[in-house]
């Protein structure tokens, strides 16, 4: 977790045997290997495909003037609705939320940069509040926008990307998509720690990375992706930098025994599928909903 940076810089295929008994014709015989490597080729060739359609491209991915963001739409959200911003809670411009502040419906105008699949500018994006933000037991600022998201698909042909409404799983192939650096970092989900620390802030279940996504400032705020389904399993928001323990940019985990373990290097997200129980018709976040678990004011 980075104090927000300055302005302008967060089946497989088995070959048939012969019969017991029965003879094969040498041409047989000499064309099975010619037919078996061209079988595997194809299936190679197959899942190289899908794999490079599954990998998250920068489509619906967010620039802010100090992190990364992403255009989203929860599992019932309505095309008519106005659209939402995903970002981290430190990433917001009037300062980080302190420990146990939850902020709603704060009227904020923000401008920030939508991107398409290639990292481009596809269009100016503008906020009219944060409909929820806070660095207690998440980190997570969800703003609303003066548009819908039939207006910005109309201007600009871009989609929103999904939050998905069920817990990530651990081993899941991931990618955090950076749309103030325009990068992405490909890992896997490595495990849930029951509580993260950093500074004065606790995080709760947040999802600890395998050590290939070496995250930086200014990726804060990146959707995590699930590369296979292409939703939103998470937000980016931190990395033990310098191998201390429980200081600001050097979080530590903390077991259900109060234990405190620190893996020097490793990045985090925190989870976003509790979003999904909070937000109501017309995309409106409602903390009373009642299956709604995010701290309130």
């Amino acid at each position: 977790m980075k104090k927000p940076l300055v302005v302008g810089l967060s089946a497989a295929f088995f070959g048939a045997a012969a019969a017991a008994g029965v003879l094969v014709p040498s041409a047989t015989a000499a064309e099975a290997p010619s037919a078996h490597a061209k079988a595997k080729a194809e299936i190679k060739a197959e899942a190289k495909a899908s794999e490079a359609k599954a990998a998250p491209d920068f489509a619906g991915t967010v620039a802010l003037s100090n992190c990364s963001g992403a255009l989203v739409k929860m599992p019932d959200s309505k095309a008519s609705d106005p659209a939402l911003v995903l970002t981290n809670g430190h990433c917001r411009e009037a300062g980080m939320p302190e420990p146990g502040q939850v902020i709603v419906d704060e009227d904020v105008k923000r401008d920030m940069t939508l991107l398409d699949a290639k990292g481009e500018d596809a269009g100016q994006l503008t906020s009219t509040k944060i409909a929820y933000g806070t660095m207690t037991d998440t980190d997570v600022t969800l703003y609303e926008l003066d548009s819908t998201y039939e207006d910005i698909k109309s201007e600009t042909k871009i989609d929103p990307l999904e939050v998905q409404a069920a817990h990530p799983k651990e081993g899941t192939a991931m990618t955090v998509v950076s749309g103030y650096w325009k990068e992405t970092y490909s890992c896997s989900v490595d495990a849930f720690v029951p509580e993260l620390r950093e500074d004065g802030w606790k995080m709760k279940d947040s999802i600890r990375y395998t050590k290939e996504c070496e995250t930086k400032g200014g990726t804060s705020g990146s959707p995590i992706i699930d590369d296979s389904s292409g939703t939103i399993l998470g937000i980016n928001n931190t990395r033990n930098e310098d191998g201390e323990e429980c200081t600001l940019n050097n979080p530590c985990e903390v077991d259900k025994d109060g234990k405190v373990t620190v893996h020097d290097g490793i990045a985090y997200g925190q989870q976003t599928h509790t979003l999904t129980d909070c937000v109501a018709k017309g995309n409106k976040v409602d903390l009373s909903l009642p299956d709604c678990k995010l701290p309130k004011p």
